[in-house]
């Protein structure tokens, strides 16, 4: 297949690390352009340019924004950068949702900083809220193909409590509902959306959790795989929501997580 000949492109919001990344890189791998919105400190793109040459190795074409996903502003003049930056007739068909900006901290603590009203609303803002502000811009902007698949990934923190998640696990149950409503009612503009749900996996994001090191040892050991679960684990996932043969999968979460969430 001819890469450069394709109109497909894949937007990869928060793509520079984790499950993005390896998102970015698969869908790549199998012949979709890519675009990547993250949001990265100067003194670490050395290393993230290095990871974005596994896209462009593949042969398709690749634009990374190093911009703010998340205020309204941003969202806007990013959006309009995409639209004049696509070639005619080319249109985004997949939306891969992997923003992970949130507070960990306690309810209750007598040494800590205790989870305050406002970090819930930057955590859900960013983690849930964003996925519908983006998909409304981009539909608005018409700038989505005819049969669009919408991904965003959740965890068992939407359903049981964690130690110093709420705040995330909060914004991970928002994501679900939304991403539910937004495949019922987006579904006659040809747009599926659906959730993922990783297993533990070893990341940047996972290891900012205070205690993280008990929570890799306990999944190690209740997962039927003696494993944890990893970034290409879930890309293959992210490729397979976005095959014809999945056309009809649409308002799910699907636990991608070798049946560590079994026990």
């Amino acid at each position: 297949m001819d890469k450069l000949k394709t109109k497909n492109w894949a937007l990869i919001l928060g793509g520079s690390k984790g499950l993005g990344l390896a998102s970015a890189i698969k869908l790549a791998q199998n012949g979709y352009h890519i675009l990547v919105v993250h949001r990265d400190r100067n003194m670490d793109m050395k290393g993230i340019a290095n990871d974005f040459m596994k896209i462009t190795a593949t042969g398709v074409l690749f634009k990374s924004y190093n911009q703010d996903a998340i205020l309204k502003d941003s969202r806007d003049k990013l959006t309009q950068k995409i639209k004049d930056f696509l070639p005619e007739g080319h249109k985004i068909k997949v939306l891969v949702h992997s923003i992970a900006k949130g507070n960990l901290k306690p309810m209750h603590s007598s040494k800590e900083k205790e989870l305050s009203n406002q970090d819930f609303q930057i955590t859900i803002n960013a983690m849930a809220l964003s996925l519908y502000d983006w998909t409304q811009a981009l539909i608005k902007a018409a700038l989505f193909a005819e049969d669009t698949r919408i991904i965003s990934f959740t965890s068992e923190g939407s359903t049981k409590a964690i130690a110093n998640y709420g705040a995330v696990g909060a914004a991970k149950a928002a994501l679900e509902a939304i991403s539910r409503n937004m495949a019922m009612e987006f579904a006659t503009l040809g747009i599926k959306t659906n959730c993922i749900q990783a297993g533990v996996t070893d990341t940047e994001s996972l290891r900012r959790i205070p205690g993280s090191e008990i929570l890799i040892e306990q999944a190690k050991l209740k997962n039927p795989g003696a494993r944890l679960t990893t970034p290409e684990d879930i890309a293959d996932v992210v490729y397979l929501l976005c095959t014809e043969e999945a056309k009809w999968i649409n308002g799910t979460v699907i636990k991608v997580d070798g049946g560590e969430s079994l026990t």
